[in-house]
């Protein structure tokens, strides 16, 4: 059990689980406790080096977490070796932040949640918010003495969603949530606004999913909203309750796991899977069902 304080801003005693989150008033008062490690995880995988938190690792969403061959994650072996370069324990504190309203941070916290590490937190408005009130940066980067991190089976039944669970959950017509763009959940775009189209032969949705975009969770400084707004945007408008089993997809599982996130932590809902397969998956997939247009 982590012996490391939980943040008592008010907002987090709001939610489901109050430690999940971290202020950067906390975090700046905390960079030094021992049993913290705090992780840097971005969609742009070279700003870690343009300078970081103090005494932060970078982990590289597509070359620390990812199989470099196969289109999975690392095993138990690869995590384990990555956790022990980071100088992480099985029961260290890991602070996670990021660049894009943390949505990569979300990611990298999620893949350790596979792996059954327990103790992980966010630091709310990431990167955005640490740089905007001007708190330290640098680019020294740490040296931790290594780690004899133990073997640990993914657990992917259990917060993971696969293409074939997917199907079984659309002909149960069960919950689910598309993240993406309202562009991309239409078939408009077969990409996310402003990036470049990177292979999905098909556009549209899974049939029966409820649009979500992630970002409507944050508010303009990459903070989490209240537990009020985020209740009346999946309760009240998409009719979501705590106890449904619902499945979380966006194009590659990164967006989808700030979703994830926002349900399990923040929301309390207790059945929360990642489909990470996504639509990179489903719109290049052979006679799988898609749909078209707004709900």
């Amino acid at each position: 059990m982590s012996k490391v304080p939980l943040d008592p801003t008010a907002k987090f005693q709001e939610y489901a689980t109050p430690g999940a989150l971290v202020s950067t008033e906390w975090l700046a008062a905390n960079l030094n406790t021992p049993g913290i490690v705090v992780v840097e995880s971005d969609e742009d995988t070279l700003l870690y080096e343009t300078g970081h938190i103090p005494g932060s690792v970078k982990v590289d969403w597509h070359t620390d977490l990812n199989d470099p061959v196969s289109r999975d994650y690392v095993g138990p072996e690869g995590f384990a070796a990555l956790m022990s370069r980071k100088g992480i324990n099985r029961d260290t504190t890991v602070v996670f932040y990021g660049d894009k309203s943390n949505w990569w941070a979300a990611y990298a916290l999620w893949v350790f949640r596979l792996f059954g590490h327990t103790d992980v937190r966010l630091l709310d408005g990431g990167r955005q918010k640490w740089e905007a009130e001007g708190r330290e940066m640098t680019k020294e980067v740490p040296t931790r003495a290594a780690t004899s991190y133990p073997l640990s089976p993914r657990n992917d039944s259990e917060l993971r969603a696969y293409r074939e669970q997917v199907i079984e959950h659309v002909s149960a017509k069960g919950c689910m949530v598309d993240v993406r763009s309202p562009q991309e959940f239409s078939g408009e775009l077969t990409h996310m606004p402003d990036y470049p189209q990177e292979g999905t032969l098909r556009g549209g949705h899974i049939p029966g999913a409820k649009s979500v975009p992630w970002k409507r969770a944050a508010n303009d400084d990459g903070t989490f909203k209240g537990v009020a707004d985020l209740r009346a945007i999946y309760e009240g408008e998409k009719g979501l309750a705590a106890g449904d089993d619902v499945i979380a997809y966006c194009r590659i599982g990164e967006r989808s796991s700030h979703t994830w996130f926002v349900l399990t932590y923040l929301l309390g809902f207790t059945n929360v899977r990642n489909y990470d397969g996504s639509w990179s998956e489903w719109g290049n997939a052979v006679r799988l069902p898609i749909a078209v247009g707004a709900e």
